[in-house]
């Protein structure tokens, strides 16, 4: 069997399955680009659209069967879509852009793959295959997936966020390594941060997980999909624990407590 990773997306209201090897990539607004950043095969990206009834996924199936008059029927896995194709030139290479529209429930897709004229499309039609919609009165069990761009885009701006308080406040040069934590220790003792400030502190405990990957091997980010939450944590592939940045910093503050940065990197390590 083919290994894969899974996907949640942001707001958790679909979920698919995708190759081991592939990663996430920008995709442009209201969609999610993927591919093997090592052996490119193809790109696939996919667009997701809530409709207000729940035949809104076969209805938009239909509908681009009779506006686009080279969709024909098709099956992918027990999905129904309506596909077509697109061939293109760039530079001296030759390219197809395959394209499935498909829905399920009140939900809506829209998946392509672009690939190297005459190339396989099994890849794109196995994420598509395992395509799920997440029901909104539905209460799912916690999950972690790989990280996505979302939230390793929470990561960099936390960490920028706290370089920058360092630098500002203390002068001083930040490199995201153990000797950081002292500095980042004193901008808090001086006060700067309100305690109702939850970003702020959430945001310090993030960049104390980002100390501690950069310091030990086998740490990775990945992300915690928990009912409404959808938050980075760290996981050690070691020992298949995982840290909420969460818990390390805000979860005290808000209570009132006392937050000692050491102590609580010290416990991690």
């Amino acid at each position: 069997m083919v290994e894969s990773k899974k996907f949640i997306s942001p707001g958790a209201w679909f979920s698919m399955l995708y190759p081991i090897s592939w990663s996430e990539f920008e995709g442009g607004e209201d969609s999610f680009l993927f591919y093997n950043p090592d052996e490119w095969t193809g790109n696939f990206r996919i667009s997701a659209y809530r409709g207000q009834n729940n035949n809104y996924g076969a209805e938009s199936v239909k509908q681009e069967l009779k506006d686009n008059s080279s969709a024909v029927t098709a099956k992918v896995g027990t999905l129904s879509c309506a596909y077509s194709k697109e061939s293109f030139m760039e530079g001296e290479l030759e390219y197809t852009s395959h394209i499935w529209i498909t829905g399920i429930a009140d939900v809506a897709f829209e998946c392509s793959f672009t690939v190297p004229e005459g190339s396989s499309v099994i890849e794109a039609e196995n994420i598509i295959a395992s395509l799920q919609v997440r029901k909104a009165d539905v209460k799912y069990p916690a999950e972690i997936i790989p990280v996505r761009l979302l939230e390793i885009y929470q990561i960099n701006e936390a960490f920028e966020w706290v370089s920058s308080a360092v630098k500002d406040s203390l002068k001083k040069d930040f490199q995201g390594g153990e000797g950081d934590i002292e500095n980042m220790q004193k901008i808090i003792d001086n006060g700067a941060f309100s305690t109702k400030k939850k970003d702020v502190w959430i945001s310090i405990g993030i960049v104390l997980c980002v100390i501690l990957a950069n310091e030990f091997e086998g740490m990775e980010w990945r992300t915690l999909v928990d009912g409404n939450r959808e938050a980075p944590v760290l996981f050690n592939r070691t020992t298949g624990d995982w840290i909420d940045p969460m818990k390390l910093a805000w979860s005290k503050a808000k209570v009132g407590e006392e937050v000692h940065l050491a102590e609580t990197y010290a416990a991690l390590v």
